[in-house]
Formats: C-alpha cells, sequence, structure tokens
C-alpha cells in the first residue's frame, strides 16, 4: 500500500529507482477511488492526466518531490485547466498560466492530481459554500471537514494525496487542518508567493501546506518559498533548510499560553487536549510561560471590516465581460453586471461583497476601514510585545472540534467566531502551524503554534517532537475501506 507512504518516503525511493513514479500514482489513485465518493475532497481530480506525467517523469536527485502527488486548493491556477474558486461565477474558465508554487512544484518533481473543493472564493470555515458540493469529514461523515481549504485537508487526510496545498487568509488552512486532524502551515505573510493565487483579501493571503508528516512539510516549505519579482508583497528572505531546522529539538524553549483564550467559550474536550500538550512540553524541558494578547477580542471585527473590503476590491474583476459566467438576459451594461453578479456569486461570498463596499464607502470608511487598520498594527504589537518572553505561542486551533452540516450555516456569526483564535495571526502576518494534538468524542483536536515573522523553522521542531512522541500519523481515517 504505497498510499501509507509520506510524501519524503516517496521522493527518496523514486530518486534512488526502488519506486516508479507510475506505480506511486497508481496506488493514491486507487486509495482516491477508495474515499471519494464518501468525501467529496475534489473539484477537478487530475489523477489520469498526472499518470501520463508520471510516465515521462525522469527522476533526478535536484527533484526533492520526484514522483509524489500533490493536490491543489482550487483557486491557484493550473496552466490549462479550470479554476473555480468553488464559484459559478468562474464557469469556463481555464487558467492560461502556472501559479509560482505550481511552477516549483512541477520543477520539483511533484505530481498535480486534482484541484481541491473549498468554500467559494475561500469565504467559509465548512466548506458548505462551496457552490458545487459540500467536502465531507472523513472522521465523521455528518461533519463539516472544515473551511475555507476543506477539500486540501480531507485528501490529506484519507491518504488521496501525501500532500496538498491550502490558502489562508484567516485560518483557512489551520483550522481544516485540526478538524481533519492533519498538519497545516500558514506561513509568514511574505514567505511564500501569491502570484497565481485569486486574490481575496491580498493583505491577508497566503499559501501553505497541509501533511501528515512534519517532514514532508518541511520538503514542501523548502520548495514553494523564496522571492518571487512577480508578487510585490513577496519578502527576499533566504529560506532555511527547514528538514535540518526541524530536528534540532525543543528543551529550553519558551511557550507562551494567552490567558485571553483560556477564557471560557472551549470545548471541553479542546481544552483537555491543549492542557495535555503543555504538560508534556513542560516534561521535554519547555518553559510555560502566560502571555496576554489584549487586543484579540477586536481580531473578528478587525478581520470582518479589513478581509471583506479587500474582497470587495478584488472580485469587483467578475463582472460577465471577459470571462466566466454570464447571465443570458440583460438590457444594458449595468444590468449585464448586476445580473452576473447576483446569479454568479453565492450568499455568503455577496454577503462580504456588501459589507466591504459598505465599510469603504464615503462617509464610512474612516469609521470602519482606517480604524481597522488601526486596531490591526496594535494587534501586531502585542505579539511583538508578548515575543520578547516567548519563542513560540501555543493556543486551541479552533474552539470545538468539527461542527455538524448546518449547525452554523444560519448564523453568520457562528461560523465567523470558528476562526477565533487564527484571525489575529494573519492581522499580524505570522506563521502559524496546526498540529493534531488529541481526540475528543472520536474527533481531531488541532493545538496552533504561532512563531515570531520567518520563523516558520521554530513551529516545525515542536510539531516534529510532538510526530516522534505522539505518533498521530498512524490513525488513517477510513483506513479499512
Amino acid at each position: 500500500m504505497l498510499w501509507k507512504l509520506s510524501a519524503s518516503e516517496i521522493a527518496k525511493a523514486v530518486r534512488k529507482g526502488e519506486l516508479s513514479p507510475k506505480d506511486v500514482l497508481e496506488s493514491f489513485y486507487h486509495r482516491f477511488l477508495q474515499t471519494e465518493e464518501k468525501v467529496k475532497a475534489y473539484i477537478t481530480p487530475l489523477y489520469e492526466e498526472a499518470l501520463k506525467e508520471a510516465e515521462r517523469l525522469k527522476p533526478s536527485e535536484n527533484m526533492p518531490l520526484a514522483g509524489v502527488p500533490v493536490a491543489i486548493k482550487d483557486n491557484i491556477n493550473v496552466k490549462g485547466y479550470p479554476t473555480t474558486c468553488a464559484s459559478k461565477i468562474l464557469q469556463g474558465y481555464v487558467s492560461p498560466y502556472d501559479a509560482t508554487v505550481i511552477e516549483r512544484l512541477r520543477r520539483a518533481g511533484a505530481l498535480l492530481v486534482g484541484k481541491a473543493n473549498m468554500d467559494e472564493f475561500a469565504m467559509g470555515s465548512s466548506t458548505e459554500y462551496s457552490a458545487f458540493f459540500k467536502t465531507k469529514n472523513p472522521w465523521d461523515l455528518e461533519r463539516v471537514p472544515g473551511g475555507s481549504s476543506g477539500g486540501s485537508a480531507v485528501a490529506v487526510a484519507v491518504r488521496s494525496a501525501p500532500l496538498s496545498l491550502g490558502s489562508d487568509t484567516g485560518g483557512s488552512i489551520r483550522q481544516p487542518a485540526s478538524f481533519c486532524g492533519v498538519i497545516g502551515l500558514k506561513p509568514t505573510y511574505g514567505r511564500v508567493s501569491r502570484y497565481g493565487l485569486v486574490a481575496f483579501a491580498s493583505s491577508l493571503d497566503q499559501i501553505g501546506p497541509f501533511a501528515n508528516r512534519t517532514e514532508d512539510i518541511a520538503l514542501i516549505m523548502e520548495v514553494i518559498s523564496g522571492y518571487d519579482p512577480r508578487d510585490s508583497t513577496s519578502a527576499k528572505k533566504e529560506v532555511p533548510s527547514f528538514t535540518e531546522e526541524m530536528k534540532k529539538g525543543i528543551k529550553g524553549l519558551r511557550v507562551g499560553v494567552v490567558k485571553e483564550f483560556m477564557q471560557g467559550g472551549l470545548e471541553e474536550g479542546v481544552k483537555t487536549a491543549l492542557e495535555n500538550f503543555l504538560k508534556e512540553l513542560e516534561k521535554e524541558g519547555c518553559i510555560i510561560e502566560e502571555v496576554s494578547l489584549p487586543h484579540s477580542e477586536y481580531a473578528i471585527a478587525c478581520y470582518y471590516i479589513i478581509a471583506p473590503s479587500e474582497a470587495s476590491s478584488n472580485l469587483a474583476r467578475y463582472d460577465g465581460v471577459r470571462y466566466g459566467y454570464r447571465t443570458g438576459d440583460y438590457a444594458d451594461l449595468f444590468e449585464l453586471y448586476s445580473k452576473t453578479r447576483d446569479e454568479g456569486f453565492g450568499p455568503e461570498v455577496k454577503r462580504r461583497i456588501l459589507i466591504g463596499t459598505f465599510a469603504l464607502s464615503a462617509g464610512y470608511y474612516d469609521a470602519y476601514y482606517l480604524k481597522a487598520m488601526k486596531v490591526r498594527r496594535l494587534i501586531a504589537q502585542d505579539f511583538e510585545k508578548a515575543f520578547e518572553k516567548v519563542d513560540v505561542i501555543a493556543t486551541p486551533t479552533t474552539p470545538t472540534t468539527a461542527f455538524r452540516f448546518g449547525e452554523k450555516t444560519t448564523d453568520p456569526i457562528a461560523m465567523y467566531l470558528s476562526d477565533i483564535f487564527t484571525v489575529s495571526v494573519n492581522l499580524a502576518g505570522l506563521p502559524g502551524i496546526s498540529i493534531p494534538i488529541g481526540f475528543s468524542n472520536g474527533l481531531p483536536v488541532g493545538g496552533q503554534l504561532i512563531g515570531k515573522a520567518f520563523d516558520e523553522a521554530s513551529l516545525l521542531r515542536f510539531s516534529y517532537w510532538w510526530e516522534e512522541v505522539s505518533r498521530f500519523y498512524e490513525r488513517v481515517p477510513m483506513e479499512e475501506l
């Protein structure tokens, strides 16, 4: 069963000639056929196309991901294939170019096995807002996988791919990673090029990976990170050897616990799992210290002004004129725009466009958007102060385990609050990782570690240590299929 191998094990064996890329692909394709009908992780499966690529692949030593299947969230452009963003409005759109991360994956020998389902335009925390279908949590098919990168998390959880890419604007990698029991890393803003990622909120969006093993996260981060002149927000920072850095151990490192995050609202099983995790860290020789993020209570309100405002601006390009869906019945240009958008966008996207347009409108800009940007600065300063005392900050990833379908769709505020521990990390532009730290009532619980800017290496050290201690990756949902 090659689908049980990690990405690093696959790449090593393929480079040595011990495994053929075709054999690897066929095994993951078989796993996809076993699981996909039940979980529905992919909008556009590409296994058959990947099989042709596998046959053409000539593995070499400079291919760190030789023969490794990778699933891609469907808001990242892959040349020659649809990019839907799980929205009707991009109907018929086929990307004419590869995103920078896709170019880098191809050079590294990766095989792209499909475009994964998501909340429409990455707006959601449950993958219930896809225009096509709901993706299901493999641990309990009655529950959501999280969002917006739900398909990417599920593909890795069920092992139809050992690696996937998602995007994270307010928790869209970490929250589904927590719900699905996998590792999800949101890199520092600017660490990974956003060129070719369909924009939601440009000052918050960041591409990042999912995997079951820390070494796989480290491996793909070495491939996709680094400066890109085509992305004006890309940082000219050296990319460390994450695969070496992660092995340095965590003894003596200082871990901050946010006092505001432990005060009520936490599901009991989530709180217990985090407390047990912190005890293990202490046993290993870490120093646990309380830190304060006093402005974190404003993070959700701040985020839901900034993100919709930027979305309102970014989504203005979808007008039915140049590409994508166009209404069939209109009298003039204004009607073409309004009907196309009304028919093409789903309710959550419309809600956020309306909020953002209002926040940016004359007379309200200073009261809402400008004030939110000032609060954002205060949130970032809270982190700067906390990191004077500690090396990383540990929090729950989410306040609850995966909730049931329909449980929060009628109450947008309840849905937004599922990102309460993750949005502040995006507002501050910091790296954050969710790792599986336990189970509550048979459902995975994720713990979030937040690092200093461009210090993903420290987060991977904790993840690697915990993986060795807990061996969480050995539990596979739907393994018996």
